[in-house]
């Protein structure tokens, strides 16, 4: 047993819950544990397991109130807190309604093959030991993205939650307590980044979420115990506002998706590129809208956004705006950290920003806003592709078709179109990370599921097996002309 943690309330700024990170030995007990558990999980039919997986999610509703409220503890926000519970249970649903069909469609399909009497079908086999390791800025929901699939394929998991945020661990076990089977193969943990190192080599998949310097250790710590890992990794994703989009309307999008949830969001807008022949307008308004936004402090249930989760994240983006106002950018709204133990920071704008500034090259991950103008679309393409990263990105224009036009020039897993950051909505269409925002498989779409299976070839040869003789060495044999 290692030392225990103490844990910072984020909106006080004090220390109020402890957690005891497992040590490598524990972890590689639990690891046993659940290994000799998941073939008996794996041979009960998908039906059955999706079933069992709606008990979980049955679980979490009744035991949503002492969930919700150790994420609120967790995250200084009580609203996306609810949201949170709600939206696992329908990843359980969302997969309880595609999975059988896309399982079924794998393992039923025929491939004829370049010789007539063989063809080939396809057998699926679930990881056996799947590890993930999620971060603090949704708590639950980025553990269960990865763990409810794999858990539909035929897995044992293990959650290793952050341990800025692992409050909502205990309520989470509670409540996968009142279903045994399922906690037999499941297992949320506290634990630090000791703990997500031993876990790494205890599992045959790997799913992590989270900054592109950790993510860079975890992947290399995968490869060198030889396992596969999805890595999805930080952004810094922009939108472009055409010409002939309503520029009121383009304001209000590009603040919504800039600072929900404070702007601590993979897909959160970090830049926006708005045409000249809008750019007052659209400034203006979101100016004013900006300045309306409201910091829940001091009552939880009241306000529009909550504090910085990890206070260093405040220090980061603090650092950000004033470089940026030191190297010539105006700031039109907020721009301020209000450390009330905790610490927030009102939505903030800023105009005549380049791309050398480190607000407009790093990830931000706060509500931060700012804005470049340009003269014309080819511009607007080479600003967005510009830097490390490619998550995803949006463009807000007069029509969809005008929109639709556009986004296939930049380079990003995810596009939307006359909206903005909708790939925290959306899990249904599969993505791939550009640049260093991600690696391997991807979690969305049928992807979602079918990462967590190994695929085993069946080879069928309906004819005569060929005979030694056919590779036999003769002066006469023929020369082939293929090709």
């Amino acid at each position: 047993m290692r030392p225990a943690l103490d844990i910072i309330n984020p909106r006080t700024g004090q220390p109020d819950h402890r957690i005891t990170p497992l040590a490598p030995d524990e972890v590689a007990a639990l690891a046993t544990r659940l290994r000799a558990a998941q073939p008996g999980w794996a041979a009960r039919p998908l039906a059955e397991r999706l079933q069992i997986l709606g008990q979980f999610a049955e679980a979490l509703g009744t035991h949503a109130p002492a969930i919700v409220e150790a994420l609120s503890a967790d995250t200084g926000r009580r609203q996306i807190s609810r949201v949170e519970v709600q939206g696992v249970r329908g990843m359980v649903g969302r997969w309880q309604r595609d999975a059988p069909a896309l399982v079924t469609a794998t393992e039923q399909a025929v491939v004829s093959t370049a010789i007539p009497t063989i063809t080939a079908a396809t057998r699926l086999h679930p990881y056996p030991l799947v590890g993930i390791i999620s971060p603090w800025n949704f708590p639950l929901t980025l553990a269960m993205i990865d763990a409810i699939p794999a858990l539909a394929a035929g897995c044992a998991v293990i959650v290793k939650p952050s341990e800025v945020a692992p409050r909502f661990i205990g309520p989470v076990m509670a409540a996968l307590a009142t279903v045994p089977a399922l906690a037999k193969v499941l297992a949320l943990i506290e634990g630090d980044g000791q703990t997500g190192a031993a876990l790494v080599d205890r599992v045959d998949y790997l799913s992590f979420t989270g900054s592109v310097a950790t993510g860079r250790k975890v992947g290399e710590a995968a490869a060198r115990a030889f396992i596969p890992a999805s890595l999805e990794l930080g952004g810094k994703d922009p939108m472009i506002i055409l010409a002939s989009a309503d520029p009121v309307q383009a304001a209000g999008i590009a603040l919504r998706a800039s600072v929900v949830a404070t702007g601590q969001a993979c897909q959160s807008i970090e830049r926006v590129y708005v045409a000249r022949a809008i750019a007052e307008p659209f400034l203006a308004a979101l100016v004013e809208a900006a300045k309306a936004v409201r910091p829940n402090w001091p009552d939880i249930d009241d306000g529009d956004i909550g504090p910085f989760i990890f206070g260093r994240q405040a220090d980061i983006v603090a650092a950000q705006i004033a470089d940026a106002v030191a190297s010539g950018a105006r700031l039109l709204a907020g721009g301020t950290i209000e450390n009330h133990g905790g610490k927030w920071l009102r939505p903030t704008v800023l105009a005549d920003v380049n791309p050398d500034m480190a607000v407009m090259r790093d990830e931000t991950f706060g509500p931060v806003i700012p804005v470049t103008l340009f003269d014309s679309e080819d511009e607007a393409v080479a600003l967005a592709n510009g830097g490390i990263f490619g998550l995803s990105a949006a463009v807000i224009a007069g029509s969809l078709a005008e929109a639709e036009a556009l986004a296939p020039r930049l380079h990003a897993g995810a596009v939307s179109l006359n909206d903005g950051s909708l790939t925290s909505m959306i899990g249904e269409a599969e993505k791939t990370s550009f640049g260093l925002s991600g690696l391997g498989a991807s979690r969305m779409g049928a992807s979602g599921l079918m990462r967590f299976f190994r695929r085993q070839a069946l080879l069928r040869q309906a004819g005569t097996a060929m005979p030694l003789a056919a590779w036999a060495e003769r002066r006469d044999a023929p020369v082939s002309t293929a090709g």
